[in-house]
Parts: C-alpha cells; sequence; structure tokens
C-alpha cells in the first residue's frame, strides 16, 4: 500500500500525540504533531494539510470544546476547505453536533477503537481529496466553458519549412520540456501550441491561455496566481490564477516579450520554485503545468538591451519552435485558400466557388505582411462580396490596393507594414481600436508598431 497524504495532530497529551502517530504512520506520508495549539498559524503558514486531528480542550478541567472551535475557526480562515477532525475525552452528542455546526468533519471520543479511528481519517482524508478535485474541476469547467466557441482548425501545410515544425512539434510533444514558438503576427503561434499540447501526455487535461499583451502589469500576479478571500478591496471570493486552473495541463503565455521586468522575476520564480503563492495567501501551493510561450520578438535581442531576463529566457526556451512568414512558404497558399473557403461557405451559407486564375496569381505573389490571419481575412471578404459562382480579383480588394504593395514588386516587409498600418488607421479615421482589430493585432501591438514606424 502507497503511502498519501499530509497529516496535523494537535493535542496537549504527548502519549496522545505517539499514539497517533504510530497508529495512523503505516497509511500516511507524512504526520506532523503538536502540543500547543498557539503554533497553528504558523505551521499552517507554510504548508497546508489534508486531515488535521485536533483535540477539543487543551487546559485542564475546561471541557466545553471552546477551545478547540476557536482553533478550528482560525483554521477555516487560513483554509476554508480544511477537514479538521476533533477529538476529546468528553465526547457527548451535543458537544459533537456543536463542533460539526461550526465546520468540523468528524468527531472521535477518547478513548477510541483502532479499526474505527483509522477509518475515520482515511474518510477525511478522501474527503478532502475530494474538495480540491471538486474546486478544480469547478474552476477548470469555467475555463473550458469560456473557451468552447473558439474555432481552431487544424495545422495546415505540406511546404518544407512546415514539414520542420511539423517534426519538431512530434519529437518534443511527448516530453514536459517548455517550448518557446517564435514567428511574426499571423503566423499561426497558439494553433501550435495547441498542437504541442495535443499531442502530449498532457492531452486531456485543460489548456489555458493568456495574452499577456492584453494584460495590464498591475493585474499580473492575480492573473496568473489567483488571490485569496480579503487580498484586496475587490477580492470578495478566493480566486484560483492560470497556474492553478492548468493544474496537469498545459499553460500558453502569448506575447512573453511585452512582460515587464518585475512580472518577469515573479513568473522565473515560481518556474524556478513549481509552486505560487496566491495574492494575501501565507501559504505556497505546488503546481504541475507545461509552459508554452510565444512571441513575435526578438527576445536575445531584447536581453541584450536589457529589457528581457536572460535566466527567464533560458528557462522557457527549452525547445524553439520558429514559424515561417507566408511569403516563405507559398506553395501552403492554394491549401489554405481552399480551407478557409469551404469553412466560410458554410458559414454564410454560400455556394461551392471557383476561383479564377487571375485571383489566384494574385494571391499567390502578394507579400501577405500579415500571414495567415490576413490571407484568412481575405478570403472570408471575398466569400461575402461574391454574387456569381466565382471569386475574382475585385472580390479579394486587390484592384483598390497600392499596385506597389500587391504586386510584390516591393519586397520590403517593413515598408509594406507600414502601409498596411497607415490604411486602417486611415479607414477608421483615427480609431486605434478598431485599425487594431482590423489588422488582427492587439492594440499594445498597434501602439508600438505606430512608434516604430513613426506614423503621425
Amino acid at each position: 500500500m502507497q503511502k498519501t497524504g499530509k497529516l496535523l495532530v494537535v493535542d496537549d497529551n504527548e502519549e496522545i500525540l505517539i499514539a497517533v502517530e504510530m497508529l495512523l504512520n503505516p497509511y500516511f506520508q507524512k504526520i506532523v504533531t503538536s502540543k500547543n495549539p498557539n503554533t497553528l498559524p504558523s505551521m499552517l503558514s507554510k504548508e497546508l494539510y489534508d486531515v488535521i486531528i485536533l483535540d477539543m480542550n487543551f487546559k485542564a478541567g475546561i471541557n466545553t470544546g471552546n477551545e478547540g472551535i476557536y482553533w478550528l475557526n482560525q483554521i477555516l480562515q487560513v483554509d476554508p476547505e480544511a477537514v479538521v477532525v476533533f477529538i476529546t475525552a468528553y465526547g457527548d452528542m451535543e458537544l459533537a453536533v456543536k463542533a460539526i455546526r461550526e465546520g468540523a468533519t468528524d468527531f472521535i471520543p477518547k478513548p477510541w477503537d483502532d479499526e474505527k479511528f483509522i477509518t475515520t481519517i482515511q474518510n477525511a482524508y478522501q474527503l478532502r481529496k475530494s474538495k480540491k478535485e471538486i474546486t478544480t474541476l469547478r474552476d477548470k469547467q469555467k475555463h473550458l466553458l469560456g473557451d468552447i466557441f473558439k474555432q481552431f482548425p487544424e495545422i495546415i501545410g505540406q511546404s518544407k519549412p512546415m514539414e520542420e515544425v511539423f517534426s519538431t512539434i512530434t519529437k518534443v510533444a511527448k516530453t514536459d520540456a517548455n517550448v518557446l514558438i517564435t514567428g511574426e503576427n499571423g503566423t499561426g503561434k497558439e494553433l501550435i501550441a495547441r498542437e504541442v499540447h495535443k499531442k502530449s501526455n498532457r492531452a486531456d487535461e485543460v489548456f489555458v491561455t493568456v495574452d499577456i499583451s492584453a494584460l495590464p502589469d498591475s493585474l499580473f500576479e492575480s492573473e496568473l496566481f489567483g488571490f485569496v478571500k480579503g487580498a484586496f478591496t475587490d477580492a470578495k471570493t478566493d480566486k484560483p490564477g492560470r497556474f492553478e486552473i492548468a493544474e496537469g495541463g498545459t499553460l500558453f503565455l502569448d506575447e512573453i516579450g511585452n512582460l515587464s521586468l518585475t512580472a518577469q522575476s515573479k513568473l522565473l520564480t515560481v518556474l524556478q520554485n513549481r509552486e505560487i503563492n496566491r495574492l494575501g495567501a501565507t501559504y505556497k501551493i505546488p503546481i504541475d503545468v507545461r509552459l508554452v510561450c510565444a512571441t513575435n520578438k526578438n527576445l536575445t535581442e531584447m536581453v541584450t538591451k536589457g529589457e528581457f531576463r536572460e535566466d527567464l529566457l533560458y528557462r522557457i526556451n527549452t525547445i524553439q519552435i520558429e514559424l515561417p512568414p507566408l511569403r516563405d512558404r507559398k506553395e501552403d497558399i492554394p491549401l489554405l485558400i481552399d480551407f478557409f473557403k469551404r469553412k466560410y461557405e458554410t458559414k454564410y451559407d454560400k455556394a461551392n466557388f471557383k476561383i479564377q486564375d487571375s485571383a489566384l496569381k494574385k494571391l499567390h505573389e502578394y507579400h501577405w505582411p500579415g500571414n495567415i490571419r490576413e490571407l484568412q481575412h481575405a478570403v472570408e471578404k471575398a466569400v461575402i462580396l461574391s454574387d456569381d459562382d466565382y471569386l475574382s480579383v475585385s472580390n479579394f480588394g486587390f484592384e483598390k490596393r497600392k499596385d506597389h504593395l500587391l504586386s510584390a514588386e516591393s519586397l520590403d516587409l517593413n515598408e509594406n507594414e507600414k502601409i498596411l498600418i497607415q490604411k486602417a488607421i486611415d479607414k477608421h479615421k483615427g480609431n486605434y481600436s478598431l485599425a487594431a482589430q482590423e489588422l488582427g493585432v492587439s492594440r499594445k501591438t498597434l501602439y508600438n508598431k505606430i512608434k516604430k514606424y513613426e506614423i503621425g
């Protein structure tokens, strides 16, 4: 029989402590004893226990049970899901009912029957496990429900660059190695992260995403590590962070390059210690997650500039998967067009369109600074706009765009990106939120691009 579980026994009688430890030692992995209940706050600040066995009376001649109930309430303030079993030499039914009403799990009178004692504590331990599993499942379910309507297509590609990507995924997926996915915006980094998860040993567990670019620095800790009730003004209840929700599964941190140095330090500590500390909590919670990160930034260059911690880069970059831009895998364009065409024909209840050769030629020649995301939007618009049984050059909007951009005469990525950004801003009359949405990037990313290209 494998021993598991952590017990804490608090009783002012040394003989009782020895007896309980000897009785339960064959069944539990760790048993900690204490004669003084005043040590409880300190002990619980260091770790939580699966079952706490607690005497009800500590002062000689007092048998009201009030001392035990006082300490029960102190325990529940630290760990609301604590499982507490009382033991007392004055075990009458009235006292037992009082203790259970206050939140105790069970009640054992002294002297006890060894077999019944063991069974009671084992049942209490199973209750603790069930509570934790229910809480975890509930939190995972909430996350899954929020994610369930997202559509994530399969990864499409037969080009040599994509074959190399698929090969790396196959090699790394079954390990627990941290993965860093790099590539330009719109290349499908989240799809690759999900593919790593789907092919991993954690595939049956949850996949949790966090968009760092949309997360203010002030919310980083509470969002990723969680908080306890009363940690700050609006903390009305305990809330797990993304690390806890992802327990056993995969945590995907998108746009990791946008983390502040302060947040980087906190993340590094968690990855090193493999435990998190909820805001306002005095105890640590061990974590078991597979970390996958993504960025469109050059993190090595950022390290050189002092903008990204080198030790954190080593932690998240055990394996790197670099996604090629669409212009470097043009043989995949017909496959992608066909996939998106069929998707939007179904979505908008349209006929099975043919694509004119002239439109296919333009689509193949175009530089695609927005990568797959831009191609997807172009196909969707074409399907919506076509009134015929085919998709033409005009449906894709090529005739309205600047010739040097669409004919791919200019292969300068920065130049084309700047033009696209300016067009989006002009189209939405300076509304950066709408422009960012049109471009398929976050508002923070758009601001960074505006600053980079000095767009007025």
